[in-house]
């Protein structure tokens, strides 16, 4: 303490010499918006900077990790789509049975939203890599969304989190389907309306995509049954609770769908409508 007391003694004329700069600094600060912003403006340089360097640490302790879990899911992918095994043998990867590579664009989930109502995905995928409107997206485990907005880098997703995406699906092995939309509640069920009763169905049945969309190919994985309900005004149909095999909330590498006959369907049925 005696060696606190004589350093400070000491050293008085230039404490004093700091600690009234430093109050000088602060008035100065406080008083001018100027000064005030560059010193904001540091700060935030600085703290970016450190959460900048952060984000990468954290990412390249993850990276082995996620290249491990990419190059398995190539590998199977091209196992499944060469037909070197038979896709039974082949875990969570039914949802990529009968795409071809030809067909298939390798993106990545850049911005993932699902605690909203109307949720979206950003995709690092664009134009310039063939990406257009309505390509289902999809990944080892089964669908993601549809594809709204492109632009020449990048894309938007209607993700199936949305309340208003609506898309065709089916009882798994049955010709029993409906219509997947999502009630806005939990992130890890969606619902499939307007499945007759006269369907043969229980608990843990698999749902998957029906075979009246051009968006998506037919069997696509989706999910399985969890709950059944009969609603009191549609007592002739079910509405059934499916729960996901994707877990909507952590989406890394995806697959974008491209569909050559779709733009060929659409200009018949349209012609159809028009007739």
């Amino acid at each position: 303490m005696q060696q606190i007391f004589s350093f400070i003694i000491k050293n008085s004329n230039r404490l004093l010499f700091l600690l009234l700069l430093g109050i000088s600094l602060s008035l100065a600060i406080q008083s001018h918006s100027f000064h005030r912003s560059k010193i904001i403006s540091s700060a935030n340089f600085l703290s970016g900077g450190v959460y900048e360097r952060i984000n990468s640490m954290e990412e390249y302790l993850h990276l082995k990790e996620q290249n491990d879990q990419l190059a398995l899911e190539n590998a199977n992918l091209k196992s499944l789509l060469f037909k070197t095994k038979d896709s039974a043998e082949i875990p969570n990867l039914d949802s990529l049975k009968g795409v071809l590579p030809k067909d298939i664009i390798v993106s990545k989930v850049i911005h993932n939203s699902f605690n909203v109502y109307e949720n979206f995905l950003t995709l690092n995928s664009g134009a310039k890599s063939g990406v257009k409107p309505d390509m289902g997206v999809i990944n080892s485990l089964g669908i993601v969304g549809i594809i709204d907005n492109v632009s020449a880098n990048y894309s938007t997703v209607i993700s199936i989190l949305n309340t208003k995406s609506q898309i065709n699906a089916k009882i798994k092995n049955s010709d029993h389907f409906g219509t997947l939309n999502w009630d806005g509640k939990n992130t890890g069920f969606v619902q499939l309306i307007d499945v007759p009763r006269l369907a043969s169905i229980k608990k843990g049945d698999t749902i998957v995509t029906g075979g009246q969309s051009v968006i998506f190919p037919e069997n696509i994985g989706i999910g399985t049954i969890d709950k059944i309900f009969i609603p009191s005004d549609k007592n002739h149909y079910y509405t059934i609770n499916v729960k996901l095999f994707n877990d909507m909330t952590n989406l890394g590498h995806v697959y974008i769908i491209k569909s050559e006959n779709s733009e060929e369907i659409k200009n018949l049925e349209n012609q159809g409508k028009n007739e």
